[in-house]
Order: structure tokens, then C-alpha cells, then sequence
């Protein structure tokens, strides 16, 4: 017990982490993207490091985004299709991004516990991160983990967002292959699913078509096969179809995978693939550098210590919004 608790106590170096990833470690992987998600700047250059190391071996897997609002299941499909995937000799990384408590900002919902069996699958990686304060739920280094992943040999990544807010758009830049999780019976006011999110939709999939509900969800997929003409043609050329599926009684699962499989077969074909994650990089850079910006001008001692003086001005009708922002920024950059 003390020898684990002293490994765990010493922290390995980049390239020790970087071999150990290569080396398919999932606990040098575990240890990088925690590495990789740290907010302390003092690990910063250690986690460019490891991604500048991981990166050539990155880029050789398919990324499917999985959305849906909360209670649709997105965890027991997952679960299924990670499981089915593994059957058919797929490596399945699964990055969870879980809402976070306002108080501990800890990941509230766990899906480990909620993938029990994908979780003990030797050819499965499953990592829940709280989003924490970034956008739309979208754990601010999602996009460095999956290169990790891919360098670890995962095949398949598959990211699952928290279904609220904004996490549709980010995820959906990041991914190759968009999938929106329905039921049947609940309108889209109700499962607060916008006609923007249909329309990033590669695939609809309507969940829990079992039992009673085989029929309305039948019914589902004939209403959104009609809708899903309606919408714009896709510049990858692909025309999104929507089926059903049952995630608890594994049914419907294969179909899926099928429907993905002819999307990529036709967008690398075409060479839209290869476009799309080019257009992804330059966009993740430019992302960056506004969120390094944003992170040093509040970090800088200075502004922090003007802020509250400026809000306060700002209250009271001494300056105008515009006018504050303009002086803090004028400030930050003469210090820059």
C-alpha cells in the first residue's frame, strides 16, 4: 500500500507519460489528461508537451458526438453501442462530460457508475469530466483528450454532452459524425430540443423503442424522416435519416453503427472528412487563443485589482460600460 500511495505521490515526467500512452497505459493516459485539464499554469507547458508528443500518432480514429436531452439515455445507449462496438473489434474511448455542482463544481452524474459494464471492458476507455464554468458544458480540454485517446490507440471516440445549453455546438465542432438522441411522445418543446440542433444532426435515433412504446416510436421516426428533408442540404452531401432503436433490449444498435459506417464510407470518399477536421483545427486554434487571451486579462494583477473599482463606477452611472471596458483594456495592454 505505501509503494502505490509513493507512485502515486510522484508525479512522471512528459515523456514518461507520452511512452506510457503510446504504450496503450490507461493509467499514463488517465494521468495526462489530468494533466491536460489542470487549470494550474504551471502545468500548462507539461500538457503541450505530452499533446505535441501524442500528436503524430493522433487523427487515425472516427469521432461521433451523442446529444439528447436529460432522461432520453444517452448513458444506456452508449453503454450498448460502446459494447457492441468492442464486439465487432473496435477500441472505444468515451469522453462524458457530466453537468457540474455550482458548489463542489464536481461531475454530479458519474457515468462510470452508470456504464457498469462498458467500464470493465479491456478495449473501452471511459472518462467523465465536469464541465465545470465553460461553455455549453464542454470540458474546456476535450478537444486535447481526444488526441490522447487517438494516440492510445482508440479507434472510436465517442463524446457524450450534458444535452443543455450550448454543449450541442462546441461538441459539434469537434466531432465527425453528430447523433441526436429522441423519444417518442414528447415534442420538441418539451424535450427542449431547438430546430438548430436537428439540423447539426447527422442521424436521429429515437431511444427506447420497447415494449409499449415500439409504435409511437415507429410513428417518431416516420414524423422526423419527413422533417429532416425539409432542412437544408448538408455540404458533406449526406442526407440524415432517423431509426429507432432500443438501448436496454440492445436492439436497433447494429443499424446505427451501419448508418455511421455508410456516413464515413461517403464523406471520405468525397474528401469532405479530411476538410472538415482542417476547418476543426484552424477553429480550435483560433478558440485558444481567444480563451489564453481572455484567462490572462483577468489573471493579470492589475485588472484585478481595477475591476471592482470600474463595476462599481459602472453601477453608480459614472462610466458607461463601453467606456470601463475600453479603460481596462487600454490599461492591460500599455502593462502588456
Amino acid at each position: 500500500m505505501a509503494k502505490i500511495v509513493h507512485r502515486r505521490k510522484v508525479q512522471p515526467s512528459a515523456q514518461e507519460l507520452i511512452e506510457g500512452i503510446l504504450n496503450k497505459d490507461k493509467v499514463a493516459l488517465s494521468r495526462a489528461i489530468t494533466m491536460v485539464e489542470s487549470t494550474n499554469s504551471a502545468h500548462l507547458e507539461k500538457a503541450n508537451e505530452i499533446i505535441t508528443g501524442c500528436l503524430p500518432y493522433a487523427n487515425q480514429s472516427v469521432r461521433i458526438g451523442i446529444t439528447g436531452v436529460p432522461g432520453v439515455g444517452k448513458s444506456t445507449f452508449i453503454e450498448a453501442f460502446g459494447s457492441y462496438l468492442t464486439s465487432i473489434g473496435k477500441k472505444v474511448a468515451v469522453l462524458a462530460v457530466d453537468p457540474s455542482s455550482t458548489i463542489s463544481h464536481g461531475s454530479i452524474l458519474g457515468d462510470k457508475t452508470r456504464m457498469e459494464e462498458l467500464v470493465k471492458d479491456e478495449n473501452a476507455y471511459i472518462r467523465p469530466s465536469a464541465s465545470g464554468e465553460t461553455l455549453g458544458g464542454v470540458a474546456r480540454k476535450t478537444r486535447e483528450t481526444i488526441i490522447l485517446c487517438e494516440a492510445a490507440g482508440f479507434d472510436t471516440v465517442i463524446i457524450e454532452t450534458v444535452g443543455v445549453g450550448q454543449s450541442e455546438t462546441a461538441v459539434h465542432s469537434m466531432v465527425d459524425f453528430f447523433l441526436l438522441l429522441k423519444i417518442s411522445g414528447a415534442g420538441d418543446e418539451l424535450q427542449g430540443i431547438k430546430r438548430g440542433i436537428m439540423e447539426m444532426a447527422d442521424a436521429i435515433v429515437i431511444n427506447k423503442a420497447d415494449g409499449d412504446n415500439i409504435a409511437k416510436a415507429k410513428l417518431a421516426k416516420t414524423e422526423f424522416n419527413r422533417a429532416l428533408h425539409l432542412f437544408p442540404a448538408k455540404s458533406s452531401g449526406w442526407v440524415p435519416t432517423a431509426s429507432t432503436c432500443s438501448a436496454y433490449e440492445k436492439t436497433g444498435i447494429d443499424e446505427v453503427w451501419k448508418t455511421i459506417s455508410n456516413y464515413f464510407e461517403l464523406v471520405k470518399s468525397n474528401h469532405y472528412f479530411e476538410n472538415k477536421r482542417q476547418e476543426q483545427s484552424l477553429y480550435w486554434m483560433m478558440e485558444t487563443i481567444n480563451e489564453q487571451l481572455k484567462q490572462r486579462f483577468y489573471q493579470h494583477p492589475d485588472i484585478a485589482e481595477m475591476l471592482m473599482t470600474t463595476q462599481q463606477e459602472v453601477l453608480q452611472n459614472k462610466r458607461s460600460p463601453f467606456a470601463a471596458a475600453q479603460h481596462l483594456l487600454g490599461h492591460y495592454f500599455k502593462k502588456e
